[in-house]
């Protein structure tokens, strides 16, 4: 029985492999070849031929070189143009008994803003109603005296010494005089004080110039003194951006330079600024240099403390790019397509920046005289995709 079985398949295994060989022997080269193809074919992916009507949305050409300027996004804030800013305090130590603005309010040079009470002023006006009354006497003695001097009646020094009098008594009232404006007494006060002596029990503290109140540190009943600062006034006409700009592209920024402002909070609205100051040190901490830009704000959108991002043109240079419609991207890959002539293109992988407007610069896996899809990529990689599952 076992000997039956090895003979049978002893017979059986040549008769198939006679078979095996006498099929082989009957495929013709022509056929070999068309499978090879095939099989290459199907191991590259990254090919396609497409039909002709499939090819007229696709633009051919080359990579250029243009000259390309990035733009550098540097965090930033709206800051008050100090240059426009007043703090307004109180020329004498006081008691605020009445308020005329609140916060946000507009005002114009001259306004009154507080009305504040003091011993101080009613003291320095005294001083100016005595030294106006002594200037009256002495004024009045020194006429006198010259009056005797003609009548041969007193001698000339005692001309001379109400002559000094009268000197001294002048330089006290401009002293005086003096001292109530820098205590916040207009001229009409002081003639109406000189001529009827009437002591003005309170001072108004006016603006110096026209703005809007950004702050404001008194209430009613609070004692103040010269040293505090009991209110801001801004001009918000116009505003700061102040950015930290990375050492590594200051050589980019100088004064007189027109850059871009984009403020988050106000949408797509870009404003033009000006570079005003480029700090001379470097913070050894973020290693950023301080830039300030100057922006017209006419119609008052930009707030201080505002987010902005200040976007800096950098120098142009000379750079291989490719359209950003040129490529594809797959698994954090970047493609493109070169054309093959016949409607045969071919993907392959390059390492490509950063987009700047509308192009890609190629950093590595392409040459300038390589011609690529440089339009229609995307419907392109659709088709090839669709062959691939085929």
């Amino acid at each position: 029985m076992k000997i039956r079985l090895i003979f049978i398949s002893s017979v059986v295994i040549p008769t198939l492999l006679l078979m095996g060989c006498n099929k082989e022997e009957s495929t013709t080269p022509s056929q070999k070849e068309a499978k090879q193809q095939a099989s290459e074919a199907e191991r590259d992916l990254n090919s396609i031929t497409i039909r002709p009507e499939l090819a007229r949305p696709i633009i051919i050409g080359k990579p250029s070189m243009i000259d390309l300027a990035d733009k550098i996004q540097v965090p930033s804030r709206v800051e008050v143009d100090e240059e426009r800013l007043v703090r307004i305090g109180s020329y004498v130590t006081g008691r605020i008994i009445d308020m005329f603005v609140i916060l946000g309010d507009h005002v114009k040079t001259g306004d009154r803003l507080a009305r504040i009470t003091s011993p101080e002023l009613t003291q320095a006006q005294l001083a100016f109603l005595r030294a106006s009354s002594r200037v009256v006497l002495t004024q009045k003695a020194a006429d006198r005296a010259h009056h005797l001097l003609a009548a041969d009646v007193i001698p000339i020094a005692e001309v001379e010494r109400r002559n000094s009098e009268l000197e001294i008594a002048r330089a006290e009232s401009g002293a005086a005089k003096d001292q109530l404006s820098l205590l916040g007494v207009d001229d009409n006060a002081m003639k109406e004080l000189a001529s009827k002596g009437r002591i003005l029990p309170s001072i108004d503290i006016q603006s110096t110039r026209d703005g809007t109140i950004i702050n404001r540190n008194v209430v009613i009943g609070q004692v103040v003194q010269p040293a505090d600062p009991l209110f801001q006034v801004a001009d918000l006409s116009s505003v700061w951006v102040a950015g930290d700009v990375p050492e590594q592209i200051v050589r980019n920024v100088h004064l007189g330079q027109h850059v871009e402002i984009q403020v988050p909070a106000m949408g797509e609205i870009a404003f033009d600024g000006v570079i005003i100051f480029v700090a001379d040190t470097v913070n050894p901490l973020t290693r950023t240099v301080r830039v300030r830009t100057i922006v017209e704000n006419l119609e008052r959108k930009l707030k201080p403390d505002m987010l902005a991002s200040m976007h800096i043109t950098e120098t142009p240079q000379q750079t291989l790019v490719v359209p950003e419609t040129a490529v594809v991207r797959e698994s954090n890959r970047d493609y493109v397509f070169l054309a093959k002539g016949n409607n045969h293109f071919r993907r392959i992988s390059v390492e490509l920046d950063a987009e700047v407007a509308g192009y890609r610069p190629v950093l590595s896996g392409l040459t300038i005289e390589k011609d690529i899809v440089t339009d229609g990529a995307f419907h392109l990689d659709n088709e090839r995709k669709l062959a691939e599952l085929e």
